[in-house]
């Protein structure tokens, strides 16, 4: 039986994605899941947010270990075996990282290589190009985790296409601005097209006992972040990006028709709209803690108590919407 993984991601960068995902990996892990949170950014943000410098340092430097995704794949890049049994970073009970690795930068070319290969009914293009998809299964199994939640670099480059092709749900946050729309845009039609590919590849597999990723990536819906209203931006402006959302994501993503009288309020695509809680993120960023976890000692003191309890809210009911449309149970005991 497989685990359910759901990805997170934009092709345009800086709209709070890894906060995102880290903030949910928290949640659920609260809500009683057991959650395994993958960094396959090799920008490695996700993992940065997780773990102190010095077990960086150790996790990166210390050993040759399949502790990162990286090191996971590397005997198939050197064509010296398959993917390594992942190693999970124990992050609390119930909560576990695949940790990220800069390196993995260097995965991209196989990956670019390899995808002709499946058409060509290659065994080791179907092994490079699904490496990400029997990765994040294996280290879920081995943190016997009810709900994979992966974090994907800005991009539509190779390692992308293959770690969304792993997935089989996604999530889209955005910024109600021209570049985040811009990069929605694009994303629709890759998505679909990516989809297709993959089909097509599937029927090519060379090999019956190597299990594949059926690349559903279904998409979920759409976070819009950081949705206050900034002290630079007109407000005009701001409402016009937030009214144009609905639709272009139903053309883009969805590949629908317009709507010209659905509002964001109204759009049940639309999952959450998250303020920036610009005073609490460098409280937990310090901390190395989600901001509904911040306590006085943190200095979550005065108006930032209220504040802590309203990111708490917010995210709990976010976790809760994304279940239900992914069909995750959740405990209500917890």
């Amino acid at each position: 039986m497989t685990v359910p993984i759901i990805a997170f991601f934009n092709n345009k960068g800086g709209v709070g994605k890894t906060s995102l995902v880290y903030h949910l990996a928290w949640m659920y892990r609260n809500l009683g899941l057991r959650v395994l949170a993958a960094d396959l950014d090799p920008q490695a943000n996700l993992t940065a947010a997780f773990l102190e410098e010095e077990r960086l340092e150790e996790l990166w430097e210390g050993n040759n270990q399949p502790n990162t995704v990286f090191r996971c794949v590397q005997p198939l890049i050197r064509g010296i075996g398959d993917i390594a049994t992942p190693e999970v970073e124990h992050i609390e009970e119930r909560l576990g990282l695949l940790v990220g690795d800069l390196l993995l930068s260097g995965f991209e070319d196989d990956l670019s290589a390899e995808w002709p290969g499946c058409t060509d009914r290659k065994e080791r293009s179907f092994r490079v190009i699904s490496a990400f998809w029997r990765l994040l299964q294996k280290a879920a199994e081995v943190h016997q985790a009810d709900v994979v939640l992966t974090d994907i670099g800005p991009n539509l480059g190779a390692i992308n296409r293959a770690a969304l092709i792993a997935a089989n749900y996604v999530v889209v946050p955005l910024s109600p601005d021209l570049f985040s729309l811009q990069g929605l845009k694009n994303l629709g039609p890759t998505l679909r097209r990516w989809r297709q590919e993959w089909l097509e590849r599937l029927e090519k597999n060379p090999a019956p006992d190597l299990k594949l990723p059926q690349g559903q990536m279904q998409p979920v819906g759409y976070i819009v972040l950081q949705h206050s209203v900034r002290l630079d931006r007109p407000v005009k402006a701001y409402q016009r990006w937030i009214a144009r959302i609905p639709n272009i994501y139903r053309e883009a993503v969805l590949n629908e028709s317009e709507n010209s009288t659905l509002s964001i309020a109204e759009d049940p695509h639309c999952l959450a709209l998250l303020k920036h809680y610009q005073s609490l993120m460098p409280l937990a960023q310090e901390a190395h803690k989600p901001m509904f976890h911040l306590k006085p000692a943190d200095g979550a003191i005065g108006s930032h108590v209220q504040a802590v309890q309203s990111v708490y809210g917010d995210f709990q009911k976010l976790a809760h919407k994304i279940a239900e449309t992914v069909q995750i149970p959740i405990l209500t005991n917890f």
